[in-house]
């Protein structure tokens, strides 16, 4: 870790002018102590660029301990399922597994926990991972995060992964943190892009202070190194002909059953919307400033036989229901066709979607952000272009 100090007796009143106004996070301020640096520091240095009098001091702590790791090796994915169905997430993740094992020969191994999970066991001895390890007990029928981590905990030990990747759901963002609690190493959060190097340290790269910036993010000295990442992020591993992985079924870790909640009773959850599964998508932004604009694009949407997506703004606007929300506090798409409708594109908004296989943008603004990523941009008013162009939809025969 590093860390600025400040030498309070070299501080004048306009070197501390200067140095605050620097700080573009606000972290540096005068009080009755002098010239402090708060905890909104992130550590940019640009107050040191900005220091010509050696006031500050830039401290770097001795990094801590290196583990050996060329004990550790592999890419172990934790697959999610319930029973025979197998979350897509899991796909994608030993999709972008063997395209990083490639280069440097990299085992893959999948994780399954669960119960009466043989079905999908053998279905997934299709999708090119190497070796399968399997918890199955009646004690893991139900998610139980103490449960499953303690599974998860027992396979690195033994195996050591050098790398674990899990989804960003709900029992990824749960389960996830606990492992890199338990072994004191790192995790990044809604990757939206993963490298392996010759070394073996995962190359993390993920949006940063809202979006503005794309992190890397390694962490050299720990092992294994964690990830989530979003559904829809990644293409899906292609099944193939014959089926290559192995499965070893593991040893379930003494007095599990005791660890956790007990589950007295499950109920079914009704099956909510979820539009990273679309294929056509209309999507809403500011641009669309009342009722008359927002029944086009539903005329639209119903046209097209598409869902309804919307930006952060509308949601907050309470137009639109969260689920609905494209971008990085949304939900990440990737569908055969989205229609974007006044939307701006900022990059949290862009980061949600930009992978989608075709893209058209009607904005009046032709500076719009949006139109860098779109395939086609009409420029002009949501109001005369829309008709015109679900005219020239149903003249082509696009129509549901």
């Amino acid at each position: 870790m590093a860390r600025i100090e400040v030498s309070q007796q070299k501080v004048t009143p306009d070197i501390a002018e200067r140095l605050v106004s620097a700080c573009p996070f606000g972290a540096m301020v005068v009080n009755e102590k002098g010239l402090s640096i708060e905890a909104g520091c992130r550590m940019c240095r640009l107050c040191l660029k900005a220091d010509k009098d050696g006031v500050l001091t830039l401290v770097e702590d001795k990094p801590a301990a290196t583990v050996d790791t060329s004990a550790w090796r592999g890419i172990a994915v934790l697959a999610e399922c319930v029973g025979d169905a197998i979350h897509p997430v899991t796909l994608e993740l030993l999709g972008k597994a063997q395209e990083m094992a490639v280069p440097t020969q990299t085992p893959v191994y999948v994780v399954v926990m669960g119960w009466k999970i043989s079905a999908a066991v053998s279905n997934l001895r299709y999708y090119g991972a190497d070796r399968i390890y399997v918890y199955e007990s009646k004690s893991l029928e139900y998610f139980e995060p103490l449960r499953f981590t303690e599974c998860v905990a027992d396979l690195v030990r033994k195996i050591k992964p050098s790398v674990i990747m899990a989804g960003a759901t709900s029992m990824g963002r749960s389960l996830a943190p606990r492992i890199a609690a338990r072994f004191g190493t790192g995790i990044t959060a809604d990757c939206t892009g993963l490298g392996l190097r010759e070394n073996g340290d995962l190359v993390q790269t993920r949006p940063a202070f809202g979006g503005n910036i794309m992190a890397q993010i390694v962490t050299p000295r720990t092992r294994p190194q964690l990830c989530t990442v979003r559904y829809r992020v990644f293409d899906a591993a292609q099944e193939r002909k014959e089926p290559t992985a192995e499965v070893e079924h593991m040893q379930v870790p003494a007095g599990l059953e005791d660890l956790g909640a007990c589950v007295a009773d499950a109920l079914a959850k009704p099956k909510e919307l979820d539009i990273s599964d679309a294929e056509v998508i209309v999507a809403v932004g500011r641009g669309v400033k009342d009722e008359a604009g927002l029944q086009l694009v539903r005329q639209l949407a119903d046209k097209l036989g598409a869902q309804l997506a919307c930006t952060r703004p509308m949601v907050e606007n309470g137009w639109f229901d969260p689920r609905r929300q494209i971008g990085l506090s949304g939900r990440t798409v990737k569908p055969k066709l989205i229609i974007t409708v006044g939307v701006s594109g900022a990059v949290q908004f862009a980061a949600g979607m930009n992978q989608s296989e075709f893209i058209i943008s009607i904005n009046k603004d032709p500076h719009a952000s949006i139109f860098s990523i779109s395939h086609v941009g009409l420029v002009g008013d949501l109001y005369e272009v829309l008709p015109l162009f679900m005219k020239r939809v149903e003249r082509e025969g696009l129509v549901r």
